[in-house]
């Protein structure tokens, strides 16, 4: 019988949740999910210090807001400690373990003397033999194996190999009685049945010390993938001036989490030359075997042309809704039509904000006209023009887009003018500024009775200047 995948996504509560952990998240659900496995989200919050509900907080709601759903309850790593404990005392009892005496002080002069002696600075073992003193602080140190090699057969790197005298013995526990992070993650994921570990490349110097902690306690290997990390265009490490913000701030800039999902997916992994996938795509064809050995790099502009991509063929519903709650408006007493709106301009724009502040012109009154619109669209007999439609337009018994382009084509023919002569008047006056949808439609979705209070208020709030 084949074992089910359990993959896991473990971050650290100390931080927000940015691209490179998204990416590690997306990575491991996808897998899970492309094998009919599970997906298990542990907050690894033991160091309680540094670590903070908002932070949790964060990270929850960017998983969801992603669409990276996990099974069963969230697991906190904080509660599991009597576990990893019970596992320190059987290393200990079993001799593969042992207290180890030394201070602060002493390790750093070791290291210090190493260095001197132009070797690898590293615990020397001194401790391995020493009687037991009682009353004496301590930490508790692996025995690590002093010859031979621990292979690491990585899903996405191959094969990587550690001499095991370069891997000194490792503290497991402190001083203070807490078991350390490559102690605790060995006993939760065997605990936890977790079948594949996919975790950043940053991850893999620790991977032979808990390959060797598996094999100690006697538990199941899972097999690993390190994916290589995300850099920026200039091929420096991530920061903040590359983008590498909270994932949930992709949100309040507008960003879609089908665009992002997209764009995260495509960082390191490819499938031909294709670009644009759904998550069902990403779900049907994601493999560990296309994942790329060297670092990905981020690229603002294909984020940005995703997001677009998105937007334009997204329902209209869906944007509606958060356009309306953008905006602090209330769906149900709204005209025109939120979705009309949201489907008139969806592509017109790049990102939800965008939507959301070309929306505007639709609930709320203009409150000044461009200066340099008006300089270059209102000239002598623009105003006569304006005029003229809103005879006609009081006159018409359908608002009706086809209608309302013609009315305004039969008045440019009359006076021999470009339609862009009168069209771009009559959006200044509507809008405030020379951008919409085409005319007609802008009309039509404004209403009647709006239009033409804005018109005659516009009229009268430039006055003759430029008319």
């Amino acid at each position: 019988m084949t074992q089910k995948i359990r993959t896991r996504f473990a971050p650290s509560p100390t931080g927000m949740l940015h691209i490179g952990g998204a990416r590690t998240a997306l990575f491991s659900w996808l897998y899970a999910r492309r094998h009919g496995g599970e997906f298990v989200l542990r907050i690894e919050d033991t160091d309680r210090q540094r670590s903070t509900d908002e932070a949790t907080q964060v990270i929850l709601d960017g998983l969801a807001w992603l669409g990276l759903d996990w099974d069963g309850e969230v697991i906190y790593q904080s509660e599991r400690q009597s576990q990893h404990i019970a596992a320190v005392e059987r290393l200990l009892a079993e001799g593969k373990a042992y207290r180890c005496y030394c201070s602060k002080e002493e390790v750093d002069a070791m290291r210090e003397a190493q260095r001197q002696a132009g070797q690898k600075p590293q615990y020397d073992g001194r401790c391995r033999h020493r009687q037991q003193q009682p009353d004496a602080p301590y930490v508790v140190r692996f025995r690590s194996p002093d010859t031979g090699e621990t292979v690491v057969n990585d899903l996405v790197l191959g094969r990587v190999g550690f001499p095991n005298q370069e891997l000194d013995d490792l503290i497991i526990m402190r001083s203070d009685g807490t078991p350390t992070y490559n102690l605790a993650v060995v006993v939760d994921d065997a605990e936890m049945g977790i079948t594949h570990v996919i975790r950043g490349s940053d991850h893999l110097n620790n991977t032979p010390r808990q390959i060797q902690l598996y094999e100690a306690l006697g538990l199941p290997i899972p097999q690993f993938a390190h994916i290589p990390l995300i850099h920026g265009p200039d091929g420096a490490k991530m920061s903040k001036r590359h983008g590498a913000v909270a994932i949930t701030e992709y949100r309040e800039q507008g960003y879609l989490p089908e665009a992002v999902v997209n764009y995260l997916a495509r960082l390191g992994w490819s499938h031909g030359d294709e670009e644009v996938f759904t998550m069902a795509q990403l779900v049907a064809l994601f493999d560990l075997t296309q994942v790329g050995a060297s670092a990905a790099r981020f690229d603002q502009r294909k984020l940005d042309w995703l997001n677009a991509h998105h937007l334009h063929h997204a329902k209209a519903a869906v944007l509606a809704e958060d356009m309306v709650a953008r905006l602090g408006l209330d769906a149900a007493a709204l005209t025109p039509a939120p979705e009309a709106v949201a489907q008139a301009l969806q592509e017109r724009s790049k990102n939800l904000l965008e939507l959301a502040n070309n929306a505007r012109m639709f609930y709320f009154d203009p409150e000044s006209y461009d200066e340099k619109a008006v300089k270059k669209h209102f000239k002598e007999g623009t105003a006569a023009l304006v005029e003229a439609f809103i005879a006609v337009a009081e006159a018409m018994p359908v608002w009706q887009r086809d209608a309302l382009h013609q009315a305004i084509a039969d008045i440019c023919q009359q006076h021999h003018i470009g339609m862009g002569k009168l069209a771009q008047p009559l959006r200044i006056l509507l809008a405030g500024v020379p951008v919409s949808p085409p005319i007609d439609i802008t009309l039509e979705l404004l209403g009647k009775d709006c239009c033409l209070r804005r018109l005659r208020r516009g009229l009268s709030a430039l006055g003759t200047a430029g008319a």
